[in-house]
């Protein structure tokens, strides 16, 4: 099976690409599009295929879909960039590409989402197929723009019959990654228990791959988490930082908000986390 990964030099992509690597055949087997060749050659490296180009650009689609025999499209633009920004690449680009890789007879496409695409809780875990609620606190561009591209991307599964699988992921960490401590800037307004779903690294790439190589899955979504969503006082501790005076004293008025069930992955692709709460991975060393 030769690959298309896009967003191979981000946080995610450049963690799974290795990984990708180390699954598949061998060299040439996986090839990447990015904008800077630079950014990419600890990844050429290892055996990667590179080729330069935008995903705003239909030719460098067409261009990366040649010849592959399936697409992880890791790409996606969040925080801190404008929202035209967030829905050129979240959403135009995610469809552009889908409608390349049919036309080029891509067997698989593994759209990487997000589990903010639930929006408000559901009273308990959210699952696979329940519908968005409005009203989440984390709604914006980002979420929005993703929950759209996975409607068009599932509507070309069921209109063309392209091989769409979903993984929606919890709040990835792990390995070095900044988003650790970057979620303190929000997480300090928290009340002390509200909660966040955390997934690592390792464990990301470990159901993109199921994802990516189970038959039969076409036009599914799933869960991609671990099992122990982090409190705002835990993700405090866990950066060693102290906890803000008054947290406790906060009301928290959607206590299912962000929390999402991990039973399907389960359950039909076999995914149990290597670290199966961001603590396992502290004491493991590898945050």
């Amino acid at each position: 099976m030769r690959i298309l990964v896009t967003g191979s030099t981000g946080e995610v992509g450049r963690r799974f690409v290795p990984r990708l690597l180390a699954r598949a055949a061998g060299a040439g087997t996986v090839r990447i599009l990015v904008r800077d060749r630079t950014r990419a050659e600890a990844l050429t490296r290892l055996g990667a295929e590179t080729l330069a180009g935008d995903l705003r650009e239909l030719a460098d689609l067409r261009a990366a879909v040649d010849g592959v025999d399936a697409v992880v499209n890791v790409a996606a633009s969040f925080r801190g960039v404008p929202d035209e920004d967030a829905w050129a690449v979240n959403r135009d680009a995610a469809l552009a590409l889908g409608l390349a890789a049919q036309e080029a007879g891509v067997t698989r496409f593994v759209q990487v989402s997000t589990n903010l695409v639930y929006g408000a809780g559901h009273g308990r875990p959210a699952v696979e197929d329940d519908q968005p609620h409005p009203g989440s606190p984390l709604e914006g561009a980002y979420p929005q723009s993703k929950r759209a591209a996975e409607a068009g991307l599932l509507a070309l599964h069921r209109d063309s019959g392209l091989d769409v699988r979903i993984g929606r992921l919890a709040y990835v960490y792990g390995e070095g990654d900044p988003h650790l401590t970057a979620v303190l800037h929000r997480a300090a307004h928290w009340p002390a228990h509200q909660r966040m779903m955390m997934v690592h690294h390792a464990d990301t790439a470990q159901g993109l791959l199921r994802l990516l190589y189970a038959p039969g899955i076409a036009g599914r979504a799933y869960n991609i988490a671990d099992d122990a969503p982090m409190t705002a006082v835990e993700l405090h501790q866990l950066n060693g930082v102290p906890v803000p005076e008054g947290m406790a004293d906060r009301p928290l008025p959607d206590p299912w908000h962000g929390i999402v069930s991990t039973v399907r992955i389960r359950d039909e692709l076999g995914y149990r986390p290597l670290y199966p709460s961001a603590w396992a991975a502290r004491d493991a060393g590898v945050l």
